[in-house]
Order: C-alpha cells, then sequence, then structure tokens
C-alpha cells in the first residue's frame, strides 16, 4: 500500500489552490458583479418553478432566534475551515493509506469548483434585499467571515455557485462515517453535511441549487478518485509510477542521494 506523500508537497499543493482561488476573485473583479446578479435572478425563477425556493423562509425563521442566527454565523465563518482542514490532518495522521484518493477526490472537486465560480459568478441571497433576504451578520452586528470590510475584499463573495461549504461537507462526512473508529465521530460525520446545509441556507449565503451542486461535484470527484485509485486502470498505474519516479529522482538530486530505482506500478490500496 501506498502512504501519504511528503507534508512539503501537500502544503505546495494547498498554496497553488489558495493562490486558484485568489486568482478567481481578481478575475471576478475586473468584469464586474453585474453577471452575478442576473444569475442570481436566474437561480431564484429556476427554484421557484421547481417548487425549492426554501432559502426565505429559513433566513426568515432564524432571525425570529438571534442567538441562534450568531450561533449559525459563527459556524459558517469557521467550521468550514477548523472541520475540512482537522480531518485532512488526522487523515494524513491516522489513515494514511486512505489519504492520497481522499484528498485527490477533495482537490478535483476544488479545481473543478473554482472554474464554476469563474465561468457563473453568482450573488449570495444576503444580497438580494429587495427579494426580502437578510444578511444576519450586518443585522445583528454579529461575527462573521464578512463581518468587516476587509475580510469581505479577501474572499470572493460571488463564488456561490457550486457551493464548497456543502461539498467540503459532505466529504468530511463521508470522511468520518468510512473511516473513524469511535461511534460518536461517526455520528458527527452523518450529522455535520446536513448541519452545513441548513446554515448556509439560513444565513442566506447559498441557494439550494448551488448546494446540491456542490454535493454532486464532490459526490462525483469520489467516485472517480476511489474508481482510479482503487481499479487501478494498467494505463493510469504507469502513468502515476513514472510521476511518482521522477518526482523522487528530483529529490534525491537536490538531497545529493541516488536515485532510487523505479517503482513497479500497483494499486493505492485494496480495502
Amino acid at each position: 500500500m501506498l502512504g501519504a506523500p511528503p507534508v512539503w508537497r501537500e502544503l505546495l499543493l494547498v498554496v497553488l489552490f489558495y493562490s486558484a482561488y485568489t486568482l478567481t476573485r481578481l478575475i471576478l473583479v475586473q468584469d464586474g458583479t453585474g453577471p452575478a446578479f442576473e444569475h442570481a435572478d436566474q437561480i431564484l425563477r429556476l427554484e421557484r418553478a421547481l417548487g425549492l425556493d426554501i432559502e426565505l423562509h429559513l433566513n426568515e425563521a432564524l432571525l425570529t432566534m438571534p442567538w441562534l442566527a450568531r450561533t449559525a454565523n459563527v459556524f459558517y465563518a469557521t467550521m468550514h475551515f477548523i472541520v475540512t482542514l482537522g480531518v485532512i490532518v488526522w487523515l494524513y495522521r491516522y489513515r494514511p493509506d486512505h489519504y492520497r484518493w481522499l484528498r485527490t477526490s477533495i482537490m478535483v472537486a476544488t479545481g473543478a469548483a473554482l472554474i464554476g465560480f469563474w465561468l457563473y459568478p453568482l450573488a449570495p441571497p444576503r444580497f438580494l434585499e429587495h427579494e426580502g433576504f437578510v444578511d444576519p451578520v450586518t443585522a445583528l452586528h454579529s461575527l462573521g467571515l464578512y463581518a468587516s470590510d476587509a475580510s469581505g475584499t479577501l474572499t470572493n463573495q460571488y463564488a456561490a455557485m457550486p457551493s464548497m461549504h456543502a461539498g467540503w461537507a459532505l466529504w468530511c462526512g463521508v470522511v468520518l462515517v468510512k473511516l473513524a473508529s469511535q461511534a460518536w465521530a461517526k455520528v458527527l460525520g452523518a450529522l455535520y453535511p446536513g448541519t452545513t446545509v441548513v446554515v448556509i441556507l439560513a444565513t442566506a449565503n447559498h441557494y439550494v441549487l448551488d448546494a446540491v451542486a456542490g454535493i454532486s461535484l464532490v459526490g462525483g470527484a469520489l467516485w472517480l478518485s476511489w474508481a482510479l485509485y482503487e481499479r487501478c486502470p494498467p494505463p493510469l498505474l504507469i502513468a502515476r509510477a513514472r510521476v511518482s519516479h521522477l518526482l523522487a529522482q528530483r529529490g534525491a538530486r537536490r538531497a545529493g542521494a541516488p536515485a532510487p530505482a523505479a517503482p513497479a506500478p500497483r494499486c493505492a490500496s485494496r480495502t
């Protein structure tokens, strides 16, 4: 079985993906925000036609309970990063045999989502005051992801389609339900995606359809990554072995060590 790759390589991937996300934000700002609001109107019209427009009802219900709204604001601002990063570190440390295919799945989904942010910018419901939506962060002067102008300018606020809050939550839930040994961790893993979806809708940060898109994207990426790593098609095995060997050779040259022999192609795992 293949273990987890070197830490430095994983950190480099994080930097590259963060840079790509920042680039999509800059491109969107240059193009203006008009298309994002046009797309928001399209999403609302489609949801109403399908009978899926529950966001406003959840938003209104949440605001009747200020303490719960403040809790939801903090949840939205923090758990998306804390839980995902925590699960990745736990996976790397305690389930290395599963790390590669699960890491690949979330990277593929996030990469595809970046393309979606670029091609289909979408204004979140909290920007649609004329539709009756209220941003609980500003209404309650609460801690939140966009509580200050500075935080808002550092983030792409029009990257609502697909919802990676929903997608990443599904990924974390799958990892915990599949690999956690404690029953309480499995229960939390099962509850976390649903809780996240309710929060992102009630706080007027996402729509039902972009939550569905994020979940579908991550679900598809999980299946694809599992199939590629577990089924091990021969052409993929050969290409992956060659890439790994080239990376190992470069690392050895930098360290002044003898170049490693080319490994025989094999499956990542058979669980």
